[in-house]
């Protein structure tokens, strides 16, 4: 098991649920980001195409740019905050009834992220669909179990954020981060 020497932190959890509200108030204090993966696929053409037609292309390009990142993270130098994951692949197979690749796995697996791993609980008071944010409330709600249950599977222990404004949950963030 590879373990990295820098300090990571992950957000992860429900769509909608304030991971990249919190993502650019922690790159706005100076902390080094990795955007979602997800969003910038489904962003480029034919992205919501693939995510619709080929789910397991869609987790191929994530697990893609969740590696690039990885690999970015290690020039960085310092703590760096991910939005999302190599398990929230998994957990989106998993919400989607679809086997899990051996590449996924052995990504889980093997690159492993060093520092806290945040979940943001499902938060019906600011949730609200968009463009790429496709899913329902109840779809948000059981992507958060399958995502969290992934993490959990690989051997992580996630920790809620609390449900409290942006710049509480930057302050939980570094405090985490030591």
């Amino acid at each position: 098991m590879t373990r990295p020497s820098i300090r990571h932190a992950v957000l992860t959890g429900a769509p909608g649920a304030g991971k990249s509200t919190l993502l650019e108030a922690a790159g706005s204090a100076g902390l080094a980001t990795s955007p979602e993966v997800a969003r910038q696929i489904l962003s480029a053409p034919g992205g919501m195409a693939l995510r619709e037609e080929d789910p397991h292309g869609f987790a191929e390009a994530m697990l893609d740019a969740h590696a690039h990142e990885f690999e970015r993270a290690h020039k960085l130098g310092g703590p760096v905050v991910f939005d999302r994951g190599f398990p929230d692949v998994a957990g989106f197979l998993d919400v989607s009834g679809l086997s899990i690749p051996k590449a996924v796995d052995d990504a889980c697996r093997q690159l492993r992220y060093a520092g806290p791993i945040l979940r943001a609980p499902a938060w019906a008071a600011i949730y609200v669909q968009d463009a790429q944010r496709i899913q329902n409330w109840e779809e948000a709600v059981a992507s958060d179990k399958a995502v969290t249950a992934a993490w959990r599977r690989y051997g992580y222990d996630p920790v809620d954020l609390p449900l409290v404004p942006v710049e509480q949950r930057l302050s939980f963030l570094k405090e985490r981060l030591g």
